[in-house]
């Protein structure tokens, strides 16, 4: 196209010259579907004004050279696409609005350009510089958004990751954990629960993925699960049961966020007694087992308390020793009824008179002392495998005497 074109010319004095009732039908156009944009239009009237003078004139050096924007209006529409994103605007009201202005907008040009007789190949080129130039910088207003987007959740997860290594070390203190909560953008609840599940297990990876955004997800090796705020809330525990079924996952109590570090080593203890088969509950809530919790948290001791209390059943075979550890726990569990010790057991009274007839004759008297039976109690309950054949005593640094 000849630069020098007069036609061409003409449009631009023509076009600012009708620039204010250009802007008026533009912000009436917008009124009804985005107030936001027109109310703005409104009331920065003389700034717009004066951008959309420099963009008519740029709008004809690009149909006169066939170019398309240059750096600096991308720069100014990603940026307008990264504010659309932080005010939590929706990024297609903004492009939509930039097609009804460019419509608008063009709907003038074009009566203005037949009022000046500009000739139809010109006009044709002003037209595609027109819808081009708006393209253009929808596409960058686009790319801010999801640049701004993508950023803001880098940032967001970095932060939730401080907050997480924060509430899982023992410096949780209340007020570095409220400050660095709000850091993150994460509600600070009253109690938190920590879930451990296992890395090792597919089914975990996809229930933390699908778990609620409210949730700090973390994955810091060897421990992986999320930190749940107000654990003891209305349904949440149901939804958990229901969410976490064949992950492997371990609940931990509700504790105040400053004395998760706690509850996590509690939840360690009962995600190893689970991997052991000692608790079994798919998934494990720890509030349910803290006595089997304590009973196992140090297996050196079990074994060193079995080994003391059992100790006169070491004078009969293994088979009998099973027989009678299987007798003197149910004897224990029913308070001395035998008949229910029989009827548990599927044998004859008889049978159970006679083994606990041994029983006495291998205890003695400490038999009938109430700490004596409750540390038996303690010894024979316990874990997996309890009524096993007893080895000789173990000493507290793991060798055996």
């Amino acid at each position: 196209m000849d630069p020098q074109d007069p036609s061409l010319v003409a449009l631009v004095p023509a076009l600012i010259e009708r620039m204010p009732e250009l802007l008026d039908e533009v912000r009436a156009a917008l009124d009804h579907d985005w107030p936001d944009y027109a109310r703005f239009l409104a009331d920065n009237r003389d700034e717009v004004g004066a951008a959309a003078d420099l963009a008519v004139r740029r709008l004809v050096t690009l149909a006169e050279a066939s170019e398309t924007a240059d750096e600096l209006e991308h720069e100014l529409f990603e940026e307008i696409g990264r504010i659309q994103w932080r005010q939590g605007r929706d990024l297609t009201a903004l492009l939509a609005a930039y097609q009804l202005g460019a419509r608008v907008f063009w709907h003038s040009v074009s009566a203005i350009a037949v009022e000046l007789q500009v000739p139809p190949r010109t006009l044709a080129a002003l037209a595609e510089a027109v819808f081009l130039f708006v393209d253009t910088l929808s596409s960058s207003s686009a790319r801010g958004y999801v640049m701004e987007q993508s950023e803001a959740a880098a940032t967001r997860e970095r932060l939730r990751d401080e907050l997480v290594g924060l509430l899982l070390s023992d410096r949780a203190d209340a007020d570095a954990v409220r400050a660095a909560a709000r850091r993150a953008g994460w509600p600070l609840p009253e109690t938190v629960a920590v879930v451990l599940a296992h890395p090792e297990n597919p089914e975990a990876h996809t229930v933390l993925a699908r778990m609620d955004p409210s949730h700090l997800v973390f994955s810091r090796p060897p421990l992986m699960g999320a930190i749940v705020p107000d654990p003891t809330r209305p349904g949440l525990r149901q939804r958990l049961a229901s969410s976490l079924r064949g992950a492997q996952a371990v609940v931990g109590m509700p504790v105040a966020p400053e004395g998760l570090p706690a509850s996590l080593y509690v939840a360690e203890i009962a995600a190893r007694l689970q991997q052991t088969g000692v608790l079994s509950d798919d998934p494990v809530f720890t509030d349910e087992h803290l006595d089997a919790i304590i009973v196992h948290r140090d297996a050196r001791l079990l074994d060193a308390l079995r080994a003391q209390v059992l100790g006169p059943l070491t004078a009969t075979t293994p088979a009998s020793q099973e027989r009678l550890q299987e007798t003197l726990a149910a004897w224990l569990r029913h308070m001395g009824d035998r008949q229910a010790v029989a009827a548990e057991l599927h044998v004859h009274p008889q049978t159970v008179r006679y083994r606990l007839a041994r029983l006495h004759e291998l205890f003695g008297p400490e038999l009938d002392d109430p700490g004596t039976r409750a540390r038996l109690a303690l010894a024979l309950t316990w874990g997996a495998g309890a009524h096993r054949t007893l080895a000789a005593p173990v000493h507290l640094t793991g060798e055996r005497a």
